[in-house]
């Protein structure tokens, strides 16, 4: 159960962390966000907050915010169609109804004349109660069409997502993935600042119970001034003066509570890959300072980018074949297996996969972010948009394949583990 607890927690972190990114951009932009999901299929939860609906969805592949424009708009209402009409304070329409008027008897019917819903916001007809007189009723930016008792909020033209400027589409699009990445950095900084960042004092650090160490007497906090005689000026050089020495007796001088000691510690010896070693099974010092935190932060999150990147890469190549590949199944056997060592074990698996989302997600594939993206690109070398049909028809296409891959390393994940 806490495996399953441990799953959700993260990949929902993950993808929350991803879309939110997308969602404040196009909301900072202007753009009239839908849905914020969580998860793909069948919804699970829903809950609505002003004009966005929060769902909650079965399959745990993914997660979108579904921006207006980017799907076709809502159903074009035509000339001779019977509609209903509910309106504000300022008489303004506020309620679009198109069927089942019978549910709404405060509304006022009308037969279309004339109506855009995107641009001019008007509605041109002839109400029923008025003699067939044409009236023109102005529509609320926000007005809502009723279809099937479903409520949808109209988009004018400048809440759609293309109406905006290449530089606010790229940013609403870009921000999801950089979101991963910042959220991998603060993971970071957080485990830095619970657990220290190793040091390079020479000063001892955790004393394990059963190494050389505690038989001897050394405690943690100890600074090491010299070893037989050698002066110590980092932890480096105690590691190295250890290891060389298995089975040896070496005198420590160390300080404590301001006073020197002298205290004799023979390292036990361990083979490592064939080579004997010496170890007295000692820790190396951290220091917990929100400045070597953010600095972890930085050198964590560009280490794990740069492996990445190199996994990347030798899988482009055919260096590692496509069974390397893990996918929610694969995921979950592996945050199984890091669970077992500890929250801070989990909190950096949950870094690394957010910067592998990121980075995923940036590749130049259709469907994917990196995809749209690459046809921003496109668009500002020519000057204009490529045709949205044609675009949708490659990201289609694109999503089907990624879909077909999904089943494919879902089903190796599936015989790796269970078969």
């Amino acid at each position: 159960m806490s495996t399953v607890i441990a799953f959700i927690v993260i990949f929902g972190a993950l993808v929350f962390f991803h879309e939110l990114g997308h969602f404040i951009f196009a909301k900072r932009a202007g753009i009239l966000c839908r849905e914020f999901a969580i998860g793909m299929g069948p919804k699970v939860f829903t809950h609505k907050k002003g004009e966005t609906t929060y769902t909650i969805r079965l399959l745990p592949i993914g997660g979108f915010v579904r921006m207006a424009g980017e799907d076709p708009e809502m159903v074009e209402i035509k000339p001779g169609y019977r509609i209903g009409l509910m309106f504000d304070k300022e008489e303004n329409v506020d309620k679009i109804i198109l069927n089942n008027k019978e549910k709404f008897p405060n509304c006022r019917i009308v037969e279309v004349e004339y109506a855009d819903i995107e641009r001019d916001l008007v509605i041109k007809g002839f109400p029923e109660d008025e003699n067939e007189s044409l009236r023109t009723f102005s529509i609320h930016p926000q007005a809502v069409i009723v279809e099937n008792g479903v409520e949808s909020q109209i988009a004018p033209i400048d809440r759609q997502f293309g109406s905006k400027t290449l530089w606010q589409r790229f940013l609403a699009i870009f921000a999801g993935p950089m979101m991963n990445f910042v959220l991998a950095f603060f993971l970071f900084i957080i485990i830095a600042l619970l657990q220290g960042v190793p040091s390079n004092e020479p000063k001892l650090g955790e004393i394990t119970p059963d190494g050389a160490a505690k038989t001897a007497g050394l405690k943690q906090g100890d600074v090491v001034q010299s070893i037989n005689g050698s002066e110590i000026s980092s932890w480096e050089d105690v590691v190295q003066m250890i290891r060389k020495n298995p089975n040896k007796k070496l005198d420590f001088t160390v300080i404590r509570d301001s006073n020197e000691r002298e205290i004799p510690v023979t390292p036990l010896e361990k083979t490592v890959e064939g080579k004997k070693m010496g170890i007295i099974g000692v820790y190396s010092p951290v220091e917990k300072s929100p400045v070597q935190a953010v600095k972890s932060g930085f050198t964590e999150t560009y280490f794990w980018t740069t492996q990445i990147f190199v996994m990347v890469g030798k899988l482009v190549t055919g260096q590692f074949s496509i069974d390397a590949l893990s996918g929610p199944v694969g995921i979950y056997n592996s945050t199984a297996e890091v669970a077992k060592s500890g929250i801070y074990y989990l909190m950096k698996w949950a870094g690394i996969l957010s910067i592998n989302l990121g980075i995923m997600n940036l590749l130049p594939i259709p469907a994917l972010d990196g995809g749209r993206l690459m046809f921003f690109a496109v668009e500002a070398v020519r000057g204009k948009p490529i045709d949205r049909q044609k675009e949708g028809m490659v990201h289609f296409i694109g999503f089907a394949l990624l879909m077909l891959l999904m089943l494919v390393v879902t089903w190796n994940d599936i015989q790796r583990f269970f078969l």
